[in-house]
């Protein structure tokens, strides 16, 4: 199988995370929410030739992002205009959170007989990730406003042993590609296959649904998901990183 190309995986990401202010300048495009994620509260340039008038951008962008009291995030992927990159160097802005979009085709899958799945915004799937990622109450409040605006079919996982909630995540189809986000395992109980019952019982619900591939994105230094990952069968499609101004000298 042939795997949807870079640009169809970022579209499907924008669609499935999309930011609850969205502002398009050409092929760039803005996103704040609420400060929950860097994905949904960064710039993105969408078009390798789209370099016009690169340096005024960037201050377009920050000060946009600013203006919504998020600090300035560009999100650099392989669509990203050379341009772009050079003058953020020469802008001295630092390079953070190397990471990876892996992929795979989407077959059938064995949902895990304790796995439930909920509505976004149901209580009970957001009690779940709160107690498991630890989330405050402000982060949480960030949490439920970006999940409102999702426009795309989704659904939230949990599963559980004798009745506590051990794994969680959610998954949300676009253009055929279920992106995953939200993994989280109780720390207390890792290395028990729990994140694998809950990505299993989420992609069978995605392919019920008709999507084709699944894609998620991790950071390059997560042996641990990397490791989950790549043994369900995600392989690696491409890298992208983060820029944020870099201390005054």
């Amino acid at each position: 199988m042939s795997f949807p190309s870079a640009e169809a995986f970022e579209r499907a990401g924008l669609q499935a995370w999309p930011g609850i202010e969205v502002k398009w300048d050409g092929n760039w495009v803005r996103r704040a929410a609420g400060g929950y994620t860097k994905r949904a509260n960064s710039a993105q340039c969408f078009d390798p030739d789209d370099d016009a008038d690169v340096e005024d951008r960037i201050i377009g962008a920050s000060s946009w992002l600013v203006a919504r009291g998020q600090k300035p995030v560009f999100r650099i992927t392989p669509l990203s205009a050379p341009a772009l990159s050079d003058a953020l160097d020469e802008a001295g802005w630092d390079v953070i959170d190397q990471s990876h979009l892996l992929a795979m085709p989407l077959g059938t899958h064995e949902p895990d007989s304790e796995g439930k799945l909920f509505p976004l915004l149901d209580p009970t799937f957001l009690a779940a990730q709160q107690k498991l990622q630890g989330h405050g109450e402000a982060t949480m409040a960030g949490m439920k406003a970006l999940l409102s605006v999702m426009a795309v079919p989704a659904t939230g996982i949990v599963v559980y042993r004798n009745g506590e909630p051990v794994a969680s995540g959610l998954m949300a189809i676009a253009s055929e590609i279920v992106v995953i986000g939200n993994v989280v395992t109780d720390p207390a109980r890792r290395r028990q296959g729990l994140a694998r019952a809950m990505m299993r019982t989420g992609l069978s619900w995605a392919h019920e649904r008709g999507a084709k591939t699944a894609a998620l994105n991790v950071q390059g230094d997560n042996e641990a998901a990397l490791a989950l990952y790549r043994g369900l069968g995600f392989t690696h499609q491409y890298d992208y990183h983060y820029r944020i101004p870099g201390a005054p000298k």
